[in-house]
């Protein structure tokens, strides 16, 4: 007896490999409307082709660790971008958002401002070229409409070729995301659910003003001071090491330097704090522990017996997020 042959999806994706197909979540229906999902549709292609991963995406924007923490650690915040160029005409402005409603990868408001998500799923192994792409569609895309992600050329500019060098990125953390909204009683209803579904799960966090791209967030458990930091790998875990073996690692009675993290090519240390202790208790602990780093990353002895196995522990807690 021959073999039944699976019905096939009206639309398959091999029909349609020549057709742009938006980029959407792994687990959302494929676009192209296969039925399938997009991670086992046209997903898997462009998966295949990923460019080579940029191990630093953001290396050269002013506040590279403040982008990380963005992409990475905080739930919701916003800053201000400058274009090189100047804005075109018909935007007012130009937002960095760590995320959008409906995880939108841009969009272009009524008002002719443009907000750029932050938190997204890339085509390519250079979250740069696919952010600057994302805004450069959206400067020109229509007022009033979400802008989609697309696969982009390895000869596509960057974040690097678009944005002001001169300018620093000034991150606001917010409460929740009320940022999405200019008139929150006439927001259409799918909006206003993902803002309710989006503000029940943000944890409380805070930016410390005294130390760069420190992050305390608030867990049910505890408290956390997650911070991203500039220095060359290798020399930074020697000095945490030193730090460790001499009894310096902690910010104060309670806490401890549990571990560290590797977000886009950088280390991001993270201790445990007590519920009780907040963001503003934070400052001088964080501050005087900068000092005590800036020492430890200046001393070129070789790092004792005991230095060497406080070391091999904070590598041994060290995870790699992306």
């Amino acid at each position: 007896m021959a073999k039944k042959r699976r019905p096939q999806p009206q639309a398959s994706s091999s029909q349609l490999k020549d057709r742009e197909v938006p980029v959407v979540g792994g687990r959302e229906p494929c676009p192209c409307g296969s039925g399938r999902r997009y991670k086992g549709c046209h997903g898997r292609a462009a998966a295949q082709a990923v460019t080579e991963l940029v191990r630093r995406p953001f290396e050269g924007l002013p506040g590279e660790c403040d982008w990380v923490a963005m992409r990475e650690l905080v739930p919701a915040a916003t800053a201000p971008l400058t274009l090189a160029g100047g804005l075109p005409d018909g935007v007012p402005a130009v937002t960095l958002a760590t995320v959008l409603p409906m995880a939108w990868p841009a969009l272009r408001r009524d008002d002719g401002t443009v907000m750029l998500g932050l938190q997204n799923d890339t085509a390519s192994g250079d979250i740069s070229r696919d952010l600057a792409d994302v805004l450069r569609r959206a400067l020109t895309a229509e007022p009033g409409n979400p802008v989609a992600a697309e696969r982009t050329g390895g000869d596509a500019p960057r974040l690097q070729d678009l944005l002001d060098p001169a300018t620093p990125l000034m991150p606001e953390v917010h409460s929740g995301f009320e940022f999405w909204l200019t008139d929150a009683e006439n927001a259409a209803p799918e909006v206003a659910a993902s803002l309710e579904r989006a503000n029940s799960a943000a944890l409380p966090t805070a930016r410390l003003t005294s130390v760069e791209a420190a992050y305390w967030c608030r867990t049910p458990e505890k408290n956390h001071l997650r911070w991203v930091m500039s220095h060359a790998e290798e020399g930074l875990l020697d000095a945490l090491a030193r730090l460790h073996a001499a009894g310096a690692s902690s910010l104060g009675e309670h806490t401890r330097l549990v571990g560290s993290f590797r977000a886009h090519g950088l280390v991001v240390p993270v201790w445990d704090l007590p519920t009780e202790m907040t963001a503003d208790e934070c400052e001088r602990p964080a501050e005087a522990f900068a000092e005590r780093l800036g020492d430890a990353l200046a001393e070129s002895a070789p790092l004792t017996s005991e230095e060497r196995r406080a070391r091999s522990g904070l590598a041994n807690r060290q995870i790699t997020l992306s």
